[in-house]
């Protein structure tokens, strides 16, 4: 019998709105969460792991995974300091392994996390999505940052159809343009103003792709062998959006980039966050066959659903409606897992969590971080529970005759 997927929930700790008791009504028994508190590049103490870890279990969950112990710039960027920060970073995972976590989730995105552009896009039936919609990152990027070289980036019709975008939006609006794209990391408040983010790019001057891929594979080579001393998987995260934006490079983006990473130190404690919404944004990504490839090298799953526009635009759609097949998607998944079960690894139950739900019905009473609204993710959570029920009864069904 194939294992039901590990259902989990993303908790931002005990100052997250959406709080554990409401999570428990959603039937989810693992708990997603970090220590965000702690400033990126610190080492995580076994103290205050170990303290989180006493809430969530006396909550009556498990912390399946932890998403994000962040990487420092100073990796990203390949400077001198970067050796020092690998070390803190290794010491954390030590902390981790001590307290009984066994999977980290982490992204090499530089400077930025996710970029969206509006945070509370309404659609029809009047829920509440994330969007990134490519004329208003082509506006802020061109007339509002001005950032040199932008115009080398931009066709002529971008650029005509971004300052038509500028031109219908008030001081007010573009503010929360410019706040709403420079928004920091997750589980945070932090929003970087114009000049901070302009010295960031300055430092990037000099990392493009090649490099900054190369920064890549040597944070792995130093961190997983730690890793699987320790029994911990690694797991990256791809980029979001898959393509570059403000002129800063993208490592993680397709089916060749997940390849080069388990490639750059080939480890069963170096893999993929395998994140459908991130992936699903890029047309050329074929998510079920990068699934029928890397499979044995996912260890968490983001499963969400985005709807593509002809522009490079895109919205959260619903869990089950957007452009990614998502029954292909789920297809795949429990085909690895039969996988699994067949070659006896005790990893079959893959760690899964809904993302980036709607803000429907209640969620409106509550600040919750943009895409975490309860309700919403509930919904989601929902609609692939059963979707991968059925799936599996199937194959079941299937295999008994």
């Amino acid at each position: 019998m194939i294992p039901n997927l590990e259902q989990t929930f993303r908790w931002f700790g005990p100052t997250d709105p959406v709080t554990l008791q409401a999570i428990k009504q959603t039937g989810a028994t693992g708990i997603v969460s970090a220590l965000h508190h702690i400033p990126c590049g610190d080492v995580w103490s076994i103290d205050e792991i170990q303290a989180r870890k006493n809430i969530i279990e006396q909550a009556g969950f498990n912390w399946a995974v932890v998403e994000s112990v962040n990487i420092h710039e100073s990796i990203k960027m390949g400077t001198p300091e970067r050796d020092a920060y690998i070390e803190r970073y290794k010491q954390t995972l030590k902390n981790l392994s001590a307290c009984g976590i066994g999977v980290v989730c982490y992204n090499f995105m530089p400077v930025l996390d996710w970029t969206r552009t509006h945070l509370d896009y309404r659609l029809d039936n009047g829920a509440s999505a994330l969007r990134y919609h490519a004329p208003a990152l082509a506006a802020f990027d061109l007339y509002i940052l001005k950032r040199e070289g932008a115009l080398n980036d931009f066709t002529v019709e971008e650029q005509q159809a971004a300052k038509v975008y500028l031109d219908s939006l008030n001081e007010e609006e573009i503010q929360l343009l410019s706040n709403t794209i420079l928004a920091g990391l997750p589980g945070t408040d932090e929003v970087f103003s114009i000049e901070e983010f302009k010295v960031y790019l300055q430092k990037y001057a000099q990392v493009n792709q090649e490099v900054l891929k190369a920064n890549l594979a040597y944070f792995l080579q130093n961190i997983i062998p730690t890793a699987e001393e320790a029994g911990i998987k690694m797991c990256i995260h791809p980029d979001d959006p898959p393509f570059p934006v403000l002129g800063l490079p993208r490592v993680v983006s397709n089916e060749q980039d997940l390849t080069d990473v388990v490639n750059a130190c080939p480890s069963s404690s170096n893999g993929i966050t395998l994140c459908t919404g991130s992936l699903g944004a890029n047309p050329a990504n074929d998510i079920p066959r990068i699934i029928e490839r890397l499979g044995e090298n996912i260890h968490f799953l983001h499963l969400r659903n985005v709807r593509r526009e002809a522009d490079g635009s895109f919205y959260e759609d619903e869990h089950l409606a957007g452009t990614t097949n998502m029954y292909a998607v789920m297809k795949a998944v429990v085909e690895e897992q039969l996988k699994r079960e067949n070659a006896g690894r005790a990893d079959a139950a893959i760690p899964m969590r809904p993302d980036h739900g709607h803000k429907i019905l209640d969620d409106y009473n509550y600040n919750t971080y943009p895409g975490y609204s309860v309700i919403g993710r509930l919904k989601g959570l929902a609609e692939l529970r059963g979707l991968e029920m059925g799936i599996k009864l199937s194959v079941e069904v299937a295999s008994a005759k």
